[in-house]
């Protein structure tokens, strides 16, 4: 069994961090999606989502906080979350290929979990690709559970085929 990692989560402010994260999912994305979806979709949402534009919206005007994820003060992946009302929508939530299976889920969850409690929140809830199974799994065994599916017309042709996922939050 590997050691037990440390991770911080230091939120995204400046314009450099907010670059970082846009690279960060570039190739994160490009990675990650080309065996769940076409390269053209997966071209089409970062640009959409993803770029330095793109972000400093969704922190500047659309209630987003994103957060790396780091390990020895290199960013290994990152989070995007918004409060909503009594929830927590935990948008992107991406690690780089070379860092999964390091339990880092399990740390980001905690982290997560602590700040809806921080905030009185009840839930967490994310939409994930009814195909990426392997991310089901893990938020499966993070607690989270199916609670109905989506399908979204981003634009260009395009659709997200979602499961929507939720957790409760405990007091304790």
């Amino acid at each position: 069994m590997a050691s037990y990692e440390k991770l911080i989560f230091p939120k995204v402010n400046t314009v450099e961090e907010i670059a970082e994260v846009a690279r960060l999912a570039a190739e994160i994305w490009r990675e990650y999606y080309v065996s769940i979806i076409t390269i053209e979709q997966i071209e089409y949402m970062i640009g959409k989502y993803q770029t330095i534009p793109a972000i400093k919206d969704q922190i500047n005007h659309q209630g987003y906080e994103y957060y790396f994820i780091q390990h020895d003060g290199s960013a290994v992946g990152y989070m995007s979350v918004r409060q909503e009302e009594e929830k927590l929508f935990l948008s992107k939530f991406y690690i780089g290929k070379e860092h999964r299976g390091r339990s880092y889920a399990s740390q980001a969850s905690v982290f997560l979990e602590q700040l809806c409690k921080d905030r009185n929140l009840s839930h967490i809830w994310l939409t994930v690709n009814r195909y990426n199974e392997s991310s089901i799994a893990v938020y499966e065994k993070k607690g989270f559970k199916i609670v109905r599916e989506q399908r979204a017309d981003i634009g260009n042709g395009f659709v997200m085929d979602d499961f929507i996922m939720q957790k409760e939050i405990s007091d304790s």
